[in-house]
Protein backbone atom coordinates (compact mmCIF):
# COMPACT_ATOMS: atom_id res chain seq x y z
CA UNK A 1 0.00 0.00 0.00
CA UNK A 2 1.46 3.37 -1.01
CA UNK A 3 2.09 6.22 1.42
CA UNK A 4 -0.59 8.24 -0.41
CA UNK A 5 -3.32 5.65 -0.14
CA UNK A 6 -6.52 6.66 1.59
CA UNK A 7 -5.80 10.40 1.51
CA UNK A 8 -8.97 11.52 -0.23
CA UNK A 9 -8.83 13.84 -3.21
CA UNK A 10 -5.25 15.06 -2.77
CA UNK A 11 -3.14 14.70 -5.88
CA UNK A 12 0.17 12.91 -5.75
CA UNK A 13 2.57 12.24 -8.58
CA UNK A 14 5.13 9.54 -9.08
CA UNK A 15 7.84 12.20 -9.11
CA UNK A 16 7.17 13.08 -5.46
CA UNK A 17 9.54 11.69 -2.85
CA UNK A 18 8.31 9.87 0.23
CA UNK A 19 9.23 12.96 2.26
CA UNK A 20 7.12 15.22 0.01
CA UNK A 21 4.19 12.82 0.17
CA UNK A 22 4.42 12.59 3.97
CA UNK A 23 4.58 16.37 4.34
CA UNK A 24 1.57 16.84 2.07
CA UNK A 25 -0.40 14.16 3.88
CA UNK A 26 0.35 15.69 7.28
CA UNK A 27 -0.22 19.33 6.33
CA UNK A 28 -3.06 19.71 8.85
CA UNK A 29 -0.93 18.54 11.79
CA UNK A 30 0.53 21.39 13.80
CA UNK A 31 2.79 21.94 16.79
CA UNK A 32 5.71 19.64 15.95
CA UNK A 33 8.34 20.88 13.44
CA UNK A 34 7.49 19.83 9.91
CA UNK A 35 10.88 18.26 9.36
CA UNK A 36 13.29 16.88 11.94
CA UNK A 37 16.63 18.43 12.85
CA UNK A 38 19.84 16.51 12.27
CA UNK A 39 21.18 15.06 15.51
CA UNK A 40 24.54 16.84 15.48
CA UNK A 41 22.90 20.18 14.65
CA UNK A 42 20.41 19.77 17.48
CA UNK A 43 23.11 18.85 20.00
CA UNK A 44 25.36 21.72 18.93
CA UNK A 45 22.50 24.20 19.38
CA UNK A 46 21.75 22.85 22.85
CA UNK A 47 25.38 23.07 23.90
CA UNK A 48 25.47 26.73 22.87
CA UNK A 49 22.19 27.56 24.57
CA UNK A 50 23.15 25.74 27.76
CA UNK A 51 26.16 28.02 28.24
CA UNK A 52 23.76 30.52 29.79
CA UNK A 53 22.34 28.04 32.31
CA UNK A 54 23.42 27.68 35.92
CA UNK A 55 27.02 26.43 36.16
CA UNK A 56 26.68 24.05 39.09
CA UNK A 57 30.15 22.57 38.61
CA UNK A 58 31.88 25.92 39.16
CA UNK A 59 31.01 26.07 42.86
CA UNK A 60 28.93 29.25 42.67
CA UNK A 61 25.53 27.54 42.91
CA UNK A 62 24.06 26.61 46.29
CA UNK A 63 20.90 24.71 45.42
CA UNK A 64 19.18 22.45 42.88
CA UNK A 65 22.25 20.26 42.17
CA UNK A 66 24.28 18.47 44.85
CA UNK A 67 27.71 18.50 43.27
CA UNK A 68 29.76 15.55 44.49
CA UNK A 69 32.82 16.97 42.68
CA UNK A 70 33.74 13.34 41.95
CA UNK A 71 34.59 12.80 38.23
CA UNK A 72 34.71 9.02 38.56
CA UNK A 73 31.26 8.91 40.15
CA UNK A 74 29.93 11.12 37.34
CA UNK A 75 31.46 8.82 34.72
CA UNK A 76 29.79 5.78 36.27
CA UNK A 77 26.46 7.61 36.50
CA UNK A 78 26.54 8.68 32.86
CA UNK A 79 27.31 5.16 31.65
CA UNK A 80 24.67 3.55 33.85
CA UNK A 81 22.07 6.11 32.77
CA UNK A 82 22.75 5.33 29.12
CA UNK A 83 22.55 1.57 29.64
CA UNK A 84 19.10 1.75 31.28
CA UNK A 85 17.79 4.82 29.42
CA UNK A 86 14.94 3.06 27.63
CA UNK A 87 13.90 0.50 30.23
CA UNK A 88 10.60 0.72 32.08
CA UNK A 89 10.06 -0.44 35.66
CA UNK A 90 6.25 -0.44 35.24
CA UNK A 91 6.52 -4.23 35.20
CA UNK A 92 9.75 -4.97 37.07
CA UNK A 93 9.43 -8.69 36.40
CA UNK A 94 10.24 -7.93 32.76
CA UNK A 95 13.39 -6.07 33.81
CA UNK A 96 14.76 -8.27 36.53
CA UNK A 97 18.00 -6.30 36.80
CA UNK A 98 16.01 -3.18 37.73
CA UNK A 99 13.97 -5.24 40.18
CA UNK A 100 17.13 -6.51 41.87
CA UNK A 101 18.67 -3.04 42.03
CA UNK A 102 15.52 -1.47 43.43
CA UNK A 103 15.24 -4.20 46.07
CA UNK A 104 18.84 -3.64 47.10
CA UNK A 105 18.36 0.14 47.28
CA UNK A 106 15.38 -0.35 49.59
CA UNK A 107 17.32 -2.85 51.69
CA UNK A 108 20.11 -0.31 52.17
CA UNK A 109 17.61 2.43 53.04
CA UNK A 110 15.78 0.29 55.59
CA UNK A 111 19.04 -0.66 57.29
CA UNK A 112 20.35 2.91 57.26
CA UNK A 113 17.22 4.41 58.82
CA UNK A 114 16.03 1.37 60.83
CA UNK A 115 12.77 1.27 58.85
CA UNK A 116 10.39 -1.64 58.46
CA UNK A 117 9.14 -0.96 54.91
CA UNK A 118 10.30 1.27 52.07
CA UNK A 119 9.44 2.30 48.52
CA UNK A 120 11.45 4.06 45.83
CA UNK A 121 9.94 7.24 44.36
CA UNK A 122 10.82 9.92 41.84
CA UNK A 123 11.63 12.60 44.41
CA UNK A 124 10.80 14.21 47.72
CA UNK A 125 7.46 15.57 46.58
CA UNK A 126 6.21 12.11 45.58
CA UNK A 127 7.54 10.64 48.83
CA UNK A 128 5.70 13.32 50.79
CA UNK A 129 2.50 12.88 48.75
CA UNK A 130 2.54 9.16 49.51
CA UNK A 131 3.13 9.66 53.23
CA UNK A 132 0.26 12.16 53.43
CA UNK A 133 -2.00 9.90 51.37
CA UNK A 134 -1.15 6.95 53.59
CA UNK A 135 -1.98 8.96 56.69
CA UNK A 136 -5.23 10.15 55.12
CA UNK A 137 -6.27 6.59 54.22
CA UNK A 138 -5.43 5.35 57.69
CA UNK A 139 -7.43 8.24 59.10
CA UNK A 140 -10.42 7.27 56.97
CA UNK A 141 -10.09 3.69 58.23
CA UNK A 142 -10.14 4.98 61.80
CA UNK A 143 -13.20 7.14 61.33
CA UNK A 144 -11.56 10.50 60.56
CA UNK A 145 -13.75 11.84 57.75
CA UNK A 146 -12.08 15.26 57.51
CA UNK A 147 -8.39 14.71 58.31
CA UNK A 148 -5.85 17.37 59.19
CA UNK A 149 -2.05 17.57 59.03
CA UNK A 150 -0.15 19.47 61.71
CA UNK A 151 3.26 20.93 60.92
CA UNK A 152 5.52 23.85 61.74
CA UNK A 153 5.55 26.85 59.43
CA UNK A 154 9.04 25.74 58.31
CA UNK A 155 7.76 22.44 56.84
CA UNK A 156 8.48 22.04 53.15
CA UNK A 157 5.83 23.44 50.74
CA UNK A 158 5.40 19.94 49.31
CA UNK A 159 3.23 19.20 52.36
CA UNK A 160 0.98 22.14 51.49
CA UNK A 161 0.84 20.85 47.91
CA UNK A 162 -0.03 17.33 49.05
CA UNK A 163 -2.75 18.63 51.36
CA UNK A 164 -4.16 20.75 48.53
CA UNK A 165 -4.35 17.85 46.09
CA UNK A 166 -5.46 15.23 48.62
CA UNK A 167 -8.14 17.22 50.43
CA UNK A 168 -6.33 17.31 53.78
CA UNK A 169 -6.47 20.46 55.90
CA UNK A 170 -3.04 21.79 56.89
CA UNK A 171 -2.64 23.35 60.31
CA UNK A 172 0.60 25.33 60.55
CA UNK A 173 2.12 26.11 63.95
CA UNK A 174 4.63 28.72 65.06
CA UNK A 175 8.26 27.86 65.57
CA UNK A 176 10.44 28.58 68.56
CA UNK A 177 12.99 31.40 68.55
CA UNK A 178 15.66 29.00 67.25
CA UNK A 179 13.59 28.14 64.14
CA UNK A 180 12.67 24.67 65.38
CA UNK A 181 9.13 23.34 65.67
CA UNK A 182 7.43 24.26 68.93
CA UNK A 183 6.14 21.07 70.65
CA UNK A 184 3.68 23.01 72.80
CA UNK A 185 2.14 24.66 69.75
CA UNK A 186 1.91 21.30 68.00
CA UNK A 187 0.33 19.66 71.02
CA UNK A 188 -2.32 22.37 71.10
CA UNK A 189 -3.08 21.79 67.41
CA UNK A 190 -3.53 18.00 67.68
CA UNK A 191 -7.14 16.89 68.04
CA UNK A 192 -9.47 14.05 67.00
CA UNK A 193 -9.13 15.03 63.31
CA UNK A 194 -5.32 14.88 63.21
CA UNK A 195 -4.11 12.24 60.77
CA UNK A 196 -0.44 13.21 60.62
CA UNK A 197 2.11 15.41 62.40
CA UNK A 198 5.20 16.44 60.44
CA UNK A 199 8.69 17.29 61.70
CA UNK A 200 11.82 18.13 59.69
CA UNK A 201 15.37 16.76 59.78
CA UNK A 202 16.34 19.45 58.99
CA UNK A 203 14.04 22.19 57.73
CA UNK A 204 15.17 23.93 54.56
CA UNK A 205 15.04 27.62 55.60
CA UNK A 206 17.31 27.39 58.66
CA UNK A 207 18.96 23.97 58.57
CA UNK A 208 17.78 23.02 62.06
CA UNK A 209 16.34 19.69 63.17
CA UNK A 210 12.99 19.83 64.94
CA UNK A 211 12.68 18.30 68.44
CA UNK A 212 11.65 14.96 66.98
CA UNK A 213 11.87 12.88 70.15
CA UNK A 214 9.51 15.22 72.00
CA UNK A 215 7.02 15.61 69.17
CA UNK A 216 6.99 11.88 68.35
CA UNK A 217 6.29 11.10 72.00
CA UNK A 218 3.29 13.44 71.88
CA UNK A 219 2.05 11.68 68.78
CA UNK A 220 2.51 8.23 70.26
CA UNK A 221 0.55 9.25 73.35
CA UNK A 222 -2.29 10.59 71.21
CA UNK A 223 -2.27 7.70 68.73
CA UNK A 224 -1.32 10.00 65.83
CA UNK A 225 1.14 9.26 63.02
CA UNK A 226 4.43 11.19 63.00
CA UNK A 227 6.33 11.77 59.75
CA UNK A 228 9.98 12.84 59.64
CA UNK A 229 10.79 14.83 56.52
CA UNK A 230 14.44 13.92 55.99
CA UNK A 231 14.39 14.58 52.25
CA UNK A 232 17.35 16.88 52.81
CA UNK A 233 19.17 15.28 55.68
CA UNK A 234 18.45 11.58 55.39
CA UNK A 235 21.46 10.49 53.38
CA UNK A 236 23.89 12.82 55.15
CA UNK A 237 22.95 12.75 58.84
CA UNK A 238 24.21 9.19 59.59
CA UNK A 239 27.64 10.17 58.27
CA UNK A 240 27.46 13.65 59.81
CA UNK A 241 27.07 11.99 63.21
CA UNK A 242 29.89 9.53 62.45
CA UNK A 243 32.10 12.54 61.69
CA UNK A 244 31.63 13.70 65.27
CA UNK A 245 28.81 16.20 64.81
CA UNK A 246 26.05 16.47 67.38
CA UNK A 247 22.91 15.07 65.76
CA UNK A 248 19.74 14.78 67.86
CA UNK A 249 17.71 11.55 67.48
CA UNK A 250 15.67 11.70 64.29
CA UNK A 251 15.06 8.33 62.59
CA UNK A 252 12.99 5.20 63.33
CA UNK A 253 14.98 4.57 66.49
CA UNK A 254 12.83 7.33 67.99
CA UNK A 255 9.62 5.84 69.44
CA UNK A 256 6.57 7.31 67.78
CA UNK A 257 8.14 8.01 64.38
CA UNK A 258 5.93 6.17 61.89
CA UNK A 259 7.09 7.35 58.45
CA UNK A 260 9.97 9.16 56.79
CA UNK A 261 11.02 10.65 53.44
CA UNK A 262 14.65 10.84 52.32
CA UNK A 263 16.04 11.78 48.89
CA UNK A 264 18.87 9.78 47.37
CA UNK A 265 19.30 12.52 44.76
CA UNK A 266 20.28 15.06 47.40
CA UNK A 267 23.07 14.04 49.77
CA UNK A 268 22.93 10.51 48.43
CA UNK A 269 24.50 12.10 45.30
CA UNK A 270 22.41 10.15 42.77
CA UNK A 271 21.10 12.06 39.78
CA UNK A 272 17.42 13.10 39.68
CA UNK A 273 15.02 11.61 40.51
CA UNK A 274 15.34 9.08 43.29
CA UNK A 275 13.87 9.26 46.76
CA UNK A 276 12.65 6.87 49.42
CA UNK A 277 9.51 6.85 51.55
CA UNK A 278 9.62 4.54 54.55
CA UNK A 279 7.32 3.21 57.24
CA UNK A 280 7.75 1.64 60.64
CA UNK A 281 5.71 -1.46 59.74
CA UNK A 282 3.95 -3.23 56.91
CA UNK A 283 0.45 -2.53 58.23
CA UNK A 284 0.94 1.20 57.63
CA UNK A 285 2.69 0.65 54.29
CA UNK A 286 -0.31 -1.31 53.02
CA UNK A 287 -2.33 1.91 52.81
CA UNK A 288 0.08 3.14 50.12
CA UNK A 289 -0.33 0.16 47.78
CA UNK A 290 -2.77 0.38 44.85
CA UNK A 291 -4.22 -2.72 43.16
CA UNK A 292 -6.82 -2.84 40.41
CA UNK A 293 -8.09 -5.93 38.60
CA UNK A 294 -11.37 -4.68 37.05
CA UNK A 295 -9.72 -4.09 33.67
CA UNK A 296 -9.45 -6.33 30.59
CA UNK A 297 -5.71 -5.67 30.41
CA UNK A 298 -4.96 -7.66 33.54
CA UNK A 299 -3.97 -6.83 37.10
CA UNK A 300 -2.51 -3.36 37.66
CA UNK A 301 -0.63 -2.87 40.91
CA UNK A 302 1.85 -0.29 42.16
CA UNK A 303 3.32 0.81 45.46
CA UNK A 304 3.95 4.41 44.37
CA UNK A 305 2.13 7.08 42.35
CA UNK A 306 3.90 6.44 39.05
CA UNK A 307 2.98 3.77 36.56
CA UNK A 308 5.73 3.96 33.99
CA UNK A 309 9.02 4.44 35.81
CA UNK A 310 12.26 5.21 33.95
CA UNK A 311 15.05 2.75 34.55
CA UNK A 312 17.93 5.22 34.64
CA UNK A 313 17.19 6.83 38.04
CA UNK A 314 16.81 3.40 39.65
CA UNK A 315 20.05 2.14 38.14
CA UNK A 316 21.78 5.45 38.90
CA UNK A 317 20.80 5.38 42.56
CA UNK A 318 21.94 1.77 42.92
CA UNK A 319 25.24 2.46 41.17
CA UNK A 320 25.90 5.59 43.23
CA UNK A 321 25.29 3.93 46.57
CA UNK A 322 27.41 0.92 45.69
CA UNK A 323 30.19 2.93 44.08
CA UNK A 324 30.56 5.29 47.03
CA UNK A 325 29.97 2.89 49.91
CA UNK A 326 30.30 4.05 53.48
CA UNK A 327 33.87 5.20 52.89
CA UNK A 328 32.82 7.38 49.98
CA UNK A 329 29.91 8.93 51.88
CA UNK A 330 32.21 9.66 54.82
CA UNK A 331 34.74 11.27 52.48
CA UNK A 332 32.13 13.47 50.82
CA UNK A 333 30.53 14.22 54.17
CA UNK A 334 33.86 15.51 55.49
CA UNK A 335 34.14 17.84 52.53
CA UNK A 336 30.63 19.14 53.13
CA UNK A 337 31.48 19.68 56.79
CA UNK A 338 34.67 21.56 55.93
CA UNK A 339 32.83 23.78 53.46
CA UNK A 340 29.99 24.44 55.91
CA UNK A 341 32.28 25.41 58.76
CA UNK A 342 34.45 27.54 56.51
CA UNK A 343 31.50 29.45 55.09
CA UNK A 344 29.85 29.95 58.48
CA UNK A 345 33.08 31.22 60.04
CA UNK A 346 33.75 33.49 57.07
CA UNK A 347 30.26 35.00 57.09
CA UNK A 348 30.31 35.59 60.84
CA UNK A 349 33.70 37.31 60.51
CA UNK A 350 32.25 40.05 58.28
CA UNK A 351 31.21 43.09 60.28
CA UNK A 352 27.44 43.44 60.25
CA UNK A 353 26.59 39.94 58.95
CA UNK A 354 25.75 36.74 60.79
CA UNK A 355 24.33 33.26 60.29
CA UNK A 356 20.78 33.69 61.54
CA UNK A 357 20.34 30.25 63.11
CA UNK A 358 22.42 27.55 64.75
CA UNK A 359 22.22 24.96 61.96
CA UNK A 360 22.42 21.26 62.68
CA UNK A 361 23.59 20.43 59.18
CA UNK A 362 25.00 21.87 55.99
CA UNK A 363 22.46 24.55 55.10
CA UNK A 364 21.63 27.85 56.70
CA UNK A 365 20.40 31.40 56.24
CA UNK A 366 22.57 34.44 56.82
CA UNK A 367 21.60 38.08 57.04
CA UNK A 368 22.24 41.40 58.70
CA UNK A 369 23.19 41.27 62.37
CA UNK A 370 20.57 43.47 64.10
CA UNK A 371 22.78 43.86 67.18
CA UNK A 372 25.73 45.17 65.18
CA UNK A 373 26.07 48.91 64.74
CA UNK A 374 27.47 48.49 61.24
CA UNK A 375 24.67 46.10 60.39
CA UNK A 376 22.17 48.95 60.50
CA UNK A 377 23.61 50.41 57.33
CA UNK A 378 23.59 47.11 55.43
CA UNK A 379 20.94 45.78 53.07
CA UNK A 380 21.03 42.02 52.69
CA UNK A 381 19.00 42.33 49.49
CA UNK A 382 21.53 44.73 47.98
CA UNK A 383 24.37 42.48 49.13
CA UNK A 384 22.64 39.66 47.27
CA UNK A 385 22.55 41.85 44.16
CA UNK A 386 26.31 42.38 44.27
CA UNK A 387 26.88 38.65 44.78
CA UNK A 388 24.65 37.98 41.77
CA UNK A 389 26.74 40.37 39.70
CA UNK A 390 29.85 38.46 40.74
CA UNK A 391 28.39 35.19 39.52
CA UNK A 392 27.20 33.69 42.81
CA UNK A 393 23.75 32.07 42.93
CA UNK A 394 22.34 32.47 46.43
CA UNK A 395 18.68 31.72 47.08
CA UNK A 396 16.79 34.60 48.70
CA UNK A 397 14.53 34.20 51.70
CA UNK A 398 12.47 36.72 53.61
CA UNK A 399 15.10 36.82 56.35
CA UNK A 400 18.27 36.73 54.29
CA UNK A 401 20.33 34.72 51.83
CA UNK A 402 20.44 30.94 51.82
CA UNK A 403 23.44 28.61 51.53
CA UNK A 404 23.40 24.85 51.06
CA UNK A 405 26.82 23.26 50.72
CA UNK A 406 28.01 20.35 48.60
CA UNK A 407 31.44 18.69 48.55
CA UNK A 408 32.72 20.97 45.78
CA UNK A 409 32.12 24.07 47.89
CA UNK A 410 35.23 23.34 49.94
CA UNK A 411 37.17 24.86 47.02
CA UNK A 412 35.40 28.23 46.98
CA UNK A 413 35.25 29.26 50.63
CA UNK A 414 37.97 31.90 50.38
CA UNK A 415 36.68 33.49 47.17
CA UNK A 416 33.09 33.49 48.44
CA UNK A 417 33.98 35.20 51.72
CA UNK A 418 36.14 37.73 49.87
CA UNK A 419 33.32 38.63 47.48
CA UNK A 420 30.80 38.77 50.32
CA UNK A 421 33.02 41.12 52.27
CA UNK A 422 33.31 43.32 49.18
CA UNK A 423 29.52 43.24 48.72
CA UNK A 424 28.91 44.27 52.33
CA UNK A 425 31.25 47.26 51.97
CA UNK A 426 30.26 48.36 48.46
CA UNK A 427 26.58 47.72 47.84
CA UNK A 428 24.04 50.31 46.72
CA UNK A 429 20.26 50.20 46.79
CA UNK A 430 18.52 46.86 46.38
CA UNK A 431 17.08 46.01 42.97
CA UNK A 432 14.08 44.23 44.46
CA UNK A 433 14.71 40.61 43.44
CA UNK A 434 12.02 38.04 44.31
CA UNK A 435 12.26 35.54 47.16
CA UNK A 436 11.84 32.33 45.17
CA UNK A 437 12.41 28.65 45.84
CA UNK A 438 10.60 27.14 42.85
CA UNK A 439 8.71 28.49 39.86
CA UNK A 440 5.89 27.75 37.45
CA UNK A 441 6.31 27.35 33.69
CA UNK A 442 3.24 27.94 31.53
CA UNK A 443 2.49 28.77 27.93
Amino acid sequence: MSAAAGLGERAYTSEMSDTEINLAASASIQGIPAQGVQGDDLLDALRIERQGDLDWRGGKAFSLVYNSDDPELERVQHEVAAIFLHENALNPFRYKTLLRMESEILGMAKALFHAGQAALTSGGTESIFLAVMTARERGFAHGISSPTLVCAETAHPAFAKACHYLGVEMIRTEVSADGRANPEAMQAAIDERTALVVVSAPCYPFGVIDPITEVAALCETRGVLCHVDACLGGYLLPFWEALGQAVPPWDFRVPGVTSMSADIHKYGYAFKGASTVMYRDRDLYQYQIFMYDSWPGGLYASSTAAGTRPGSPIAGAWATMNHLGIEGYMRLGQRVLNATNGLKDGINSIDGLKVTSNPDMSLFEFGVDPLSESGRSLSIEAIGDVMDDRGWNLDRQQGGLHVMTSPGHDKIVESFVSDLDFAAKNHGAARGEEHMYGGVVSS
